[in-house]
C-alpha cells in the first residue's frame, strides 16, 4: 500500500496532467462550437473568450474520489456527490445560458442540504467563541448551510480578472489541507491536495494570451462548495481534533474567516454598497476590489491577481499565528482595525470624488464651529 505523502504526490501530479489534458480539449470543443465568453461593460476581457473550464475540476474530481475513498473516516463521499453534481449541472447551464440569481441560490442551498445532512458536518460547538459552546441543531444546521451558500457566492463573484479565483483558492486549499492533515483528517487533505494540482494547471490557460479560457460558473460554484464544506468541517472538528491544532480553541472561527477573508470581504462591501444604491445585491458592475485595484492603477490581470494573492496569504499567516497566541478579544481588536482599514483604503480608491466632498464638509462645520 502506497504511503500519505506517495499518494498526495501522485494525486498532485495526475490531477495536474489530467486538468491540463482536459482544460485544453474543452477549450477546443467549446471553439468549434462557438460557446464563447462575450464581453460586456463589466467584463475585463475584451474579446470572446472560451468558457467552460471548470467542468475539467468536476471529472478530476469523480475520479479522485476512487483513490482515495479508503481515507474518509465517515460517509463524506456519499454526501458529496449530490451537492458537486447538482453544481455542476446548474453551473454548465449558466454558463451556456444565464439563470435567474434565486434559481442558483435555490440549487446551491440543495446542495449544501445534502452535505450537511452528514453528521460529520454539523457545527455542535464554537468552543467558547464569544462564550458560545454547545449549539442546538436548529441553529446549526441553518447556520452551516449559510456558511457553504455564502462561500460558493463569494468565490463566484470574486471570478473577474484572470487568475484571481484559482490564486486565492489554492492559498485556501492549501490552508485546509495543512488543517485537516494535522487533525487526522486525511481524506479531506486530499481532496485539497487534488484540488491544488487542478487548478495550477488551469491558470496555465486563465493566465495564457493563446489559449486563455474561464472556469466559468461550473468552476466557481465547485471550488466554492469544497471550500464552504471544508470551513463548515473545520468549525465541527471536535475537542480532541481541534487539541492536534496549534490554535486556541475559542479562536477557531477567527481563522475559518481569515482563511476566506478575500472572497467574504469582497462580497460584503460589494453588497452593501449595491444595496446603499439600492441595487440588488445580485446586479453586475465593476465595484468589486479587483475591478478598482485595476481601474486605479492601471495594472494587468495578473498583477492585480498576484498583488491580491499576496495580501490574502499575509492575512491569513498572521491571523492564524495571533490565533495560537493571543484571546479572542484582542483578536476581535485587531482583526476589525485591519478590516475597517481596508473598507477605507478602497472606500477612497472608489469614491475619491466622495472622499474630498466629506474634507470639505468637514472643513465648513469646523469654520462654522470656529475650530478651524
Amino acid at each position: 500500500m502506497l504511503t500519505l505523502p506517495t499518494l498526495a504526490l501522485i494525486l498532485f501530479v495526475s490531477s495536474a496532467v489530467l486538468t491540463y489534458f482536459l482544460v485544453d480539449r474543452i477549450r477546443e470543443v467549446v471553439i468549434y462550437k462557438e460557446l464563447m465568453d462575450s464581453p460586456n461593460d463589466r467584463s475585463s476581457h475584451e474579446h470572446s473568450t472560451p468558457n467552460l473550464g471548470g467542468m475539467a475540476f468536476y471529472i478530476v474530481l469523480m475520479l479522485s474520489f476512487y483513490f482515495i475513498q479508503s481515507y474518509e473516516d465517515n460517509t463524506s463521499l456519499i454526501s458529496f456527490l449530490p451537492g458537486l453534481t447538482i453544481l455542476f449541472i446548474v453551473g454548465l447551464k449558466d454558463d451556456l445560458v444565464i439563470l435567474a440569481p434565486l434559481s442558483k441560490l435555490i440549487a446551491q442551498t440543495v446542495a449544501a442540504v445534502f452535505l450537511i445532512a452528514q453528521y460529520a458536518y454539523s457545527i455542535e460547538s464554537l468552543h467558547g467563541f464569544m462564550g458560545i459552546q454547545d449549539m442546538p441543531a436548529v441553529v446549526a444546521a441553518p447556520l452551516a448551510v449559510i456558511i457553504i451558500v455564502a462561500v460558493i457566492n463569494a468565490i463566484n463573484l470574486i471570478d473577474g480578472i484572470d487568475g484571481l479565483a484559482a490564486t486565492v483558492s489554492i492559498i485556501m486549499f492549501t490552508v485546509f489541507g495543512g488543517i485537516f492533515y494535522f487533525a487526522g483528517k486525511t481524506y479531506l487533505m486530499l481532496v485539497s491536495v487534488v484540488m491544488i494540482g487542478a487548478l495550477l494547471a488551469f491558470l496555465r490557460f486563465n493566465l495564457s494570451k493563446e489559449k486563455k479560457i474561464f472556469m466559468g460558473d461550473t468552476g466557481s460554484m465547485i471550488l466554492g462548495f469544497l471550500l464552504g464544506a471544508m470551513a463548515v468541517r473545520f468549525l465541527s472538528l471536535d475537542s480532541s481534533a481541534i487539541a492536534k491544532l496549534p490554535f486556541q480553541f475559542e479562536n477557531i472561527p477567527f481563522v475559518v474567516v481569515a482563511i476566506l477573508i478575500i472572497p467574504f470581504f469582497d462580497t460584503a462591501r460589494v453588497f452593501t454598497l449595491r444595496v446603499l444604491n439600492k441595487k440588488s445585491p445580485f446586479s453586475p458592475d465593476r465595484s468589486h476590489i479587483h475591478h478598482v485595484i485595476i481601474d486605479k492603477f492601471g495594472i494587468s490581470h495578473r498583477r492585480a491577481s498576484f498583488f491580491i494573492g499576496v495580501a490574502h496569504f499575509i492575512f491569513v499567516v498572521l491571523f492564524s499565528f495571533l490565533a495560537m497566541i493571543t484571546t479572542q478579544w484582542i483578536l476581535l481588536i485587531i482583526f476589525t482595525g485591519v478590516i475597517l482599514a481596508a473598507v477605507l483604503f478602497f472606500f477612497i480608491l472608489h469614491n475619491p470624488r466622495s472622499l474630498r466632498k466629506m474634507r470639505i464638509k468637514t472643513k465648513r462645520r469646523l469654520r462654522s464651529m470656529n475650530l478651524f
